[in-house]
């Protein structure tokens, strides 16, 4: 019997926020094929024995006419069961064109003020007959490769200095105080986790610190950068894929949310987030766009203290 997943979000983040789910589900049907909208989500799947195959899907998912289409991929899978993580007619419907015989999904009508958290934990509960399923898992890693890549015995903090948008991100110049605030306090290793279109500002940070202890992950694979965040003992960033390995790796995260919903930073224990002031978590959005210059480098200091 074949099952198979589909996620159908494109950031690597909301992916991974769906892990614990995939693991419930493979534990009851075996190794899963999972169907994402995200081109990166195999690198950090790669060393995970719950999966069979990660397809990245990029066609067949935006317009009604895609149905047939996604049918006939469907059909080639050979899939008996299928769980949509998602309230979607059109995948229902090209699911059973596909003839796959169980098909669980979310009820189609409810993507307003859709929780990605509660709602994935109610339909993996209520579809398997199980009772509180976990929020949380383990990513996987190849313990080698850590090995290869260690370079000293100084505690290690990723700095999520990127983010897939302007209005999530704390700042360049945030962090560049915060290591040097850190530094005065402890000689640690820091790593700079952003994207490649970022790097020059990771440089930028870099040439300003004369203690020369930090490294940008500017250019590294997302396969490379899992790696490093396992070798680390604390994040400290922006809303980013980073936090969202890190904490599923059972590091300690510390997320700053601008214009991100609670459920991003709601489903493990070692998420601690840091939000401006005065602000109540359940009135961020991903329109709020709070002033990053409304956190302050010292409470984030004050927190990163806590475990450093």
């Amino acid at each position: 019997m074949k099952t198979g997943i589909f996620l159908s979000y494109k950031g690597l983040g909301a992916n991974l926020m769906h892990l614990s789910y995939c693991h419930q589900i493979s534990k009851k049907f075996g190794k899963i094929t999972l169907i994402t909208l995200n081109p990166k989500l195999n690198e950090v799947l790669a060393d995970d024995p719950y999966f069979r195959e990660v397809i990245h899907l990029d066609k067949f998912h935006r317009k009604l006419s895609d149905i047939f289409k996604l049918s006939k991929f469907l059909k080639k899978l050979n899939l008996d069961n299928l769980f949509i993580f998602y309230p979607s007619l059109r995948y229902f419907l090209s699911s059973k064109l596909a003839g796959i015989k169980n098909i669980y999904q979310y009820p189609i009508f409810k993507k307003k003020n859709l929780h990605l958290v509660n709602m994935a934990k109610t339909f993996t509960e209520e579809s398997l007959k199980i009772k509180d399923c976990p929020t949380e898992t383990k990513i996987f890693i190849d313990k080698e490769k850590i090995r290869e890549i260690e370079k000293n015995d100084l505690k290690k903090i990723v700095l999520g200095i990127g983010s897939s948008g302007p209005t999530t991100k704390w700042g360049y110049a945030n962090y560049l105080q915060l290591i040097k605030e850190i530094n005065k306090i402890k000689k640690v290793y820091f790593y700079l986790l952003c994207g490649p279109e970022e790097n020059d500002e990771a440089k930028k940070i870099i040439q300003s610190i004369k203690e020369k202890n930090c490294e940008t992950l500017g250019l590294k694979s997302i396969a490379e950068v899992k790696n490093y965040i396992a070798l680390s003992n604390l994040y400290i960033g922006n809303d980013s894929f980073g936090h969202h390995i890190s904490c599923q790796m059972g590091i300690q995260s510390l997320i700053i949310l601008l214009d991100t919903p609670k459920a991003y930073s709601d489903y493990s224990i070692n998420q601690h987030r840091i939000i401006p002031p005065g602000i109540k978590i359940d009135t961020i959005s991903h329109d709020t766009r709070l002033d990053p210059t409304s956190v302050s480098v010292q409470i984030v200091l004050n927190e990163a203290k806590k475990f450093i």
